[in-house]
């Protein structure tokens, strides 16, 4: 008489069923209920707090761009943009929660297959998409598609299996493999432009190499690499010339910058008020990229420091969740996960302040946005389904320094 072996479910994991039994329906009530106990709760309530937030910015922000959208022919309603926040918050928690919920195995592979879905979607970009403001980075499919916001989440999937590939084979040049991968796509983004989508991806594959047990000799080389393209672009990147020369120059009066950085401190510690604010009204982009902007002017400086403690508190819970993890795919999707969503939060907000060259990027679950919400709500439920934990499984930590010296020693 044989014995079964014991099977204990990791986070997402479910019991592969026996040979000549049929698979059982799926019981939602108790798949909500393990879901329940592993996800990271405090990560979700500092979500659902961003997304409130986002909510009243939003609100705040919808009459200054209905107002500047509007022409003799369309008038738009003052909460146009409010309301079609709401609709894409809605669907968009359907795909965080119904993303959370997936198996990890099945959400690697999905990942994998949106990434290579939107690698193709970016080469058609500059030949069949829609361009605005000088960009072309959309494609109409029904609906406004940027394909790049999609790529983000899949890429730091997709970066973690290859890099984790190390794991079964030390040869394999997963570094340049890697490599080549985030080559490609900055040269699909600066044909868009999109220079600040670049730099954001090759930061979070520079952190994501680093995590995998990189050299440090290598770390120094891929620093000058980084630098000395930094050089190139602004040599000979038109788009990039401009940007940084408008921001080491400092901003004229009444542009861009300058107005989010009027509206911004002119409403104090505490805000002038909802819907009271005047500076929003001349901002382009208000409920957008500078929606930060709009959240100091009406709710005040106080109100913009939580925010920022908001985005550090979801980085630290997820370095917090890891330091007890055992597996290097997770470990990497994690973090390449976390460098993404908060490399873009603090992008917008050091842009808002005058610290980081304009770069069109939006503020995660704040900031209103058609398809780009949804990435973003896709980006937050796989990261909470990688850091999902089942709380009577121990496990050993990752041997960090024991990984580092043995891919030094090859």
């Amino acid at each position: 008489m044989t014995t079964r072996p014991i099977f204990i479910p990791r986070p997402g994991e479910r019991r592969p069923s026996l040979s000549g039994q049929p698979r059982m329906k799926t019981d939602w009530k108790r798949e909500l209920r393990i879901w329940w106990r592993e996800v990271d709760r405090w990560l979700l309530f500092f979500v659902a707090l961003l997304m409130l937030v986002g909510t009243l910015a939003v609100a705040a922000a919808s009459p200054a761009s209905a107002n500047r959208l509007s022409t003799a022919e369309t008038q738009l309603p003052d909460l146009y943009f409010f309301w079609a926040h709401i609709r894409m918050q809605v669907l968009g928690l359907c795909v965080l929660i119904g993303t959370s919920l997936m198996p990890l195995k099945l959400l690697r592979r999905g990942a994998i297959a949106l990434g290579c879905a939107m690698l193709f979607a970016m080469v058609l970009v500059p030949f069949v998409g829609t361009e605005i403001n000088g960009a072309r980075r959309w494609l109409n499919v029904g609906m406004s598609l940027q394909p790049s916001e999609f790529l983000k989440p899949a890429f730091a999937i997709m970066l973690a299996w290859i890099l984790s590939w190390k794991l079964r084979d030390d040869k394999l040049p997963v570094i340049g493999v890697s490599g080549a991968l985030v080559g490609l796509i900055v040269v699909l983004l600066m044909a868009q432009p999109n220079l600040g989508g670049a730099i954001l991806f090759v930061g979070t594959w520079f952190v994501m190499v680093m995590l995998a047990g990189l050299p440090l000799q290598r770390i120094g080389m891929l620093t000058a690499a980084g630098v000395a393209g930094m050089i190139a672009a602004y040599l000979f990147y038109d788009n990039a010339r401009h940007r940084i020369d408008a921001f080491l120059g400092g901003p004229t009066a009444f542009d861009h910058v300058d107005l989010a950085s009027r509206t911004l401190n002119s409403g104090g510690w505490t805000g002038s008020g909802f819907w009271l604010g005047d500076n929003k009204m001349r901002l382009p982009e208000a409920h957008t990229d500078y929606i930060f902007s709009v959240i100091g002017e009406e709710f005040g400086l106080i109100v913009c420091g939580i925010v920022v403690l908001l985005y550090l508190a979801i980085v630290l819970r997820v370095l917090i969740r890891m330091v007890e993890e055992d597996r290097l795919f997770i470990i990497l999707a994690a973090s390449g996960l976390t460098a993404m969503f908060g490399g873009q939060a603090f992008i917008n907000i050091l842009v808002n302040l005058q610290l980081f060259p304009s770069k069109g990027m939006t503020l995660p679950l704040i900031s209103y946005g058609g398809s780009s919400t949804l990435a973003i709500c896709f980006t937050v439920g796989l990261l909470l389904a990688v850091t999902r934990r089942n709380p009577y499984l121990a496990r050993e930590p990752f041997d960090w320094k024991g990984s580092i010296e043995k891919e030094g020693d090859t």
